[in-house]
């Protein structure tokens, strides 16, 4: 293997001598000014030809000297564009042809910020579709990014969905993600439960990230940087595909999609259905879920482009926790201990489970030649939760749960009456519920002022109301459960109902199946829920502007933005009402409720305002040299979820606005077979929350930091080179400088949201943890000849930190590296080769690894402590998958 990428290497130091005989270009949209990725270029004449990629580039060998290329786009007017000798031959812009029926609508324009959108460069990457469907396989399409600079893929072990994905540092709550330019980070803490989306690997059509400041004209919370997921829409011409996965652990999916095409009078129908289950790669991880994308289209005329899709991916999905890396070595690497057997029949105790459906409807309107319009109305409704344990859990000898013990014990309980107090042990599990409800409506319009000078304009209006509750999911026998309320007093401590007697809040009765279908549609009666019940709701406004100059070999920016967001939350179980006072009253003792109980549920509203403004240039001397540097502030307000201080209606004094503020410059050299871009950056961060969870002896536990201040710096390093059609290499690595500064408060609080601990703590040049400071790859794809052909991805990490918010001395994991391959086989079928068979492998970790992807404690081996790579047994995390493989058929018609 050694000697392989040694030779790699040395091909790419003498690449430039294949320079002679090689024409590149870019492809773009003459509508829209957009790329057109997958517009076909050939030699006039030839069979010699190739393809657009995301970006709309291409790279195409010649033979003469002179001659011409024909590109062409379904959908689009051909252009022949002559050439004379080898090079850049720079833009060619296709016209819609309104006469075709055929093409994809491009919708959404004005709404997706692409980096194309804005000339003034930006660190970025780009995934085209053909590359999210060959090697996505059981993954989550998260890593379908690992192949780029500062970005770190962890946690799959946890179980289908469950990845963490970090950009330069910096967790999923402080990346934007947008789906079609709505953004989709959750308005409660701004994380992202990849679970939810599983559905994306099938209707993405692109992914594109933008590193740090990115091109986006919103106010979201691009400080790492912004992810793009461009979907499918309404397919002009006819035609659909079906293709079936298998994979380790009894893993399958199969998936077909139909277009309709658009008929005379504009209208076409395009949708996707897929259903996917498997085990899952540790034990007691099974998964099952679907997917559904239904897209219509309506193209009235030239001026006015429709297109209306709803998408969802209802899935469940059981999950495996942290544990310590001497659990591991001693139960084998795949060990999961929140499952068991009931009769002989399999049970979790921890599955997740979700729907979240959503809705658009973009409008482009093409006002005039200078002019243009774009609009994007949005809903998506979520459904769903996590289970686990409440009450008196009972486990195997090798540690799982014992179902059978259980399902004794509940057997004793005097008349199946469970609570969640008391002498008799008991046991159910609960479902901790997450619903709700947002909309939203984005508008941009752009104007070109003169030849050189555009003008963006537009607003970001979002509305948001969630429900947080706990109800049964399964009693194991019991015939109800019963559990006392806990008050909220003047210190902010928790008062039980019971020192007043023998009055019991609440009763649960029913209970509830953890499915993501059955949760869409299931009611929830306030008489039926435990532990804790509340709502919020969540307003944003925001407006936002953007001004470009740009001429052939120079442009300059601005971008400015401002939002308001309105916060309220709504207690219905710490905080009763005073009917219900007047009742426990009379029922217990008669003894005075505790000092401070306030009658009634809403909290103090909350507003805060806050902006951000971007700027930068660019100089291009030449085709093959550019030169930028971006620099920007954000003035950012808190998450809902730190503006509430411990889960209740009190707001917390120490959270204010986040201060961010970004350095980034960058050089780009382009050639004919070689390109190559590198990117600096500093990001300054200050009077952030930062907030991390352990499980310890079945305990969870919740750390966060408030005032926390990082500093995060480093250089990236991306090339792609084409010496011919047929081989390509790319690369990429990244060194980073993540540190904290100064000190935070810091506070720990168990599941049920009480206070353990809060002191000051000191954490000046702490590692920032759970990414990898240091990483690097290496790939390449050959075409063996027109139907085969093979590629490979090598990656290395080093610099990971465990991954425990703000410390003063931070853990440091062993580095590793991976490798992974694929071959591709594809078999046209009919002369005009629009029909074909794709069969798909790959093999990830091929060298079956083994490795740490995260650690969550930082303990420190002391003398004479047992060691893992020079790790102490005792730290807690995840293990990496090992070596894993799928195939895929696909054929298209």
């Amino acid at each position: 293997m050694r000697k392989m990428y040694f030779a790699i290497a040395a091909f790419l130091m003498t690449v430039t001598a294949f320079s002679q005989g090689t024409i590149t270009g870019t492809v773009y949209d003459g509508e829209t000014n957009t790329p057109l990725p997958g517009a076909t270029v050939v030699v006039k004449g030839t069979t010699n030809g190739t393809s657009s990629d995301f970006d709309g580039n291409f790279i195409i060998n010649i033979s003469t000297e002179a001659g011409t290329l024909v590109v062409s786009y379904i959908g689009y007017n051909s252009k022949q564009v002559t050439f004379s000798s080898a090079g850049n031959i720079g833009n060619i812009t296709l016209s819609p042809n309104a006469e075709e029926l055929e093409g994809v609508v491009v919708v959404g324009t004005g709404i997706i910020d692409l980096a194309s959108d804005r000339q003034t460069p930006i660190a970025v990457s780009s995934i085209p579709v053909t590359v999210i469907q060959e090697k996505i396989g059981t993954q989550d399409i998260t890593m379908t990014l690992v192949n780029t600079p500062s970005v770190y893929v962890s946690g799959q072990a946890g179980g289908f969905g469950d990845t963490n994905m970090r950009v330069r540092g910096f967790d999923q709550d402080n990346t934007a993600f947008l789906l079609n330019g709505q953004p989709i980070n959750g308005m409660e803490d701004g994380l992202m439960y990849w679970s939810n989306w599983s559905g994306l690997n099938d209707i993405a059509s692109g992914v594109q990230i933008q590193r740090g400041l990115g091109s986006s004209k919103l106010a979201i919370s691009s400080v790492g940087g912004t992810v793009n997921f461009v979907t499918k829409a309404t397919e002009m011409n006819e035609g659909g595909f079906g293709y079936a996965t298998i994979a380790n652990d009894n893993y399958i999916k199969t998936s077909a999609g139909y277009n309709t095409g658009i008929s005379e009078k504009g209208w076409g129908l395009s949708v996707m259905l897929s259903h996917w289950q498997g085990d899952g790669y540790n034990e007691g991880n099974f998964g099952e879920g679907q997917t559904y994308f239904i897209s219509a289209g309506y193209r009235p005329n030239d001026s006015h482009n429709f297109n209306f899709l709803i998408t969802g991916a209802p899935q469940f999905h059981d999950q495996n926790f942290t544990k310590s890396i001497s659990t591991y070595l001693e139960n084998g690497l795949r060990y999961n201990n929140n499952w068991g057997t009931y009769k002989g029949q399999y049970l979790t105790e921890r599955r997740n489970f979700y729907h979240k459906p959503v809705a658009n409807l973009n409008w482009d309107w093409n006002i005039s030649e200078s002019a243009n319009l774009s609009t994007v109305l949005y809903a998506s409704w979520g459904n769903g939760g996590g289970t686990g344990n409440r009450g008196s859990r009972i486990r195997t000898a090798e540690g799982r749960i014992d179902y059978d013990a259980i399902y004794a014990q509940n057997s004793q309980v005097t008349d199946g009456a469970g609570v969640n107090f008391g002498s008799e042990p008991a046991y159910v599990t609960r479902a901790s519920m997450n619903l709700h409800s947002w909309y939203g409506l984005i508008s941009n319009f752009e104007k070109q002022l003169t030849d050189n000078l555009t003008w963006n304009l537009g607003f970001d209006l979002r509305t948001y109301y969630g429900k947080h509750f706990r109800v049964v999911s399964d009693f194991h026998g019991l015939n109800s459960w019963t559990e006392d309320i806990r008050l909220i007093d003047q210190n902010n401590n928790h008062e039980p109902y019971g020192s007043f007697g023998t009055y019991k809040f609440v009763t649960a009765t029913e209970s509830f199946r953890p499915s993501g279908w059955e949760a869409a549609f299931s009611k929830y009666p306030e008489d039926q829920k435990i532990a804790y019940s509340n709502d919020e709701r969540i307003s944003y406004g925001g407006l936002f502007t953007q001004l470009e100059y740009a001429t052939d070999n120079l442009s300059a920016f601005f971008q400015g933005s401002v939002s308001n967001q309105y916060h309220q939350r709504f207690d219905f179980y710490q905080y009763a009402d005073q009917s219900l006072i007047d009742g426990i009253s009379s029922q217990a003792t008669g003894e005075p409720l505790p000092a401070g109980i306030v009658p009634g549920t809403d909290s103090e509203k909350v507003n805060n305002l806050g902006y951000n403004a971007k700027a930068g240039f660019s100089y291009k001397p030449s085709d093959a040299h550019s030169f930028y540097f971006n620099t920007g502030f954000y003035n950012r307000q808190p998450y809902h979820d730190n503006i509430y201080l411990n889960f209740t209606n009190q707001v917390n004094p120490l959270t204010e606005n986040e201060k961010i503020f970004g350095l980034e410059a960058g050089y780009g050299f382009s050639s004919s077979i070689f390109s190559a871009n590198v990117n600096l950056y500093r990001t300054s961060w200050k009077d952030r929350v930062v907030t991390s969870s352990d499980v310890v002896n079945d305990v969870l536990t919740f750390t966060t930091n408030f005032g926390t201040e990082q500093l995060h710096s480093g250089v990236e390093l991306d090339f792609k080179v084409r010496p011919t059609t047929d081989l390509s290499f790319n690369g990429f690595a990244s060194i980073g400088d993540w540190i904290y500064k100064g000190e935070a408060v810091t506070q720990v609080t168990d599941e049920e949201r009480n206070v353990i601990s809060l002191e000051n703590v000191d954490y000046d040049g702490g590692k920032v943890g759970g990414a990898a400071q240091l990483s690097g790859g290496l790939g390449f794809r050959y075409q063996i000849c027109d139907n085969f052909a093979v590629d490979s991805d090598w990656r290395y990490y080093d610099n990971l930190y465990s991954d425990v918010g703000a410390v003063k001395e931070n853990l440091e994991l062993p580095s590793y590296s991976l490798l992974d391959a694929g071959l591709t086989f594809t078999v046209p079928l009919g002369a005009d080769k629009l029909k074909q068979l794709k069969i798909r492998g790959n093999i990830n970790n091929l060298l079956d690894t083994e490795y740490i992807s995260r650690l969550t404690t930082a303990n420190f081996a002391q003398a004479g402590d047992e060691t893992y790579e020079g790790i102490a047994v005792s730290n807690q995390g995840y293990f990496g998958w090992g070596r894993t493989w799928n195939v895929t058929l696909r054929y298209d018609f």
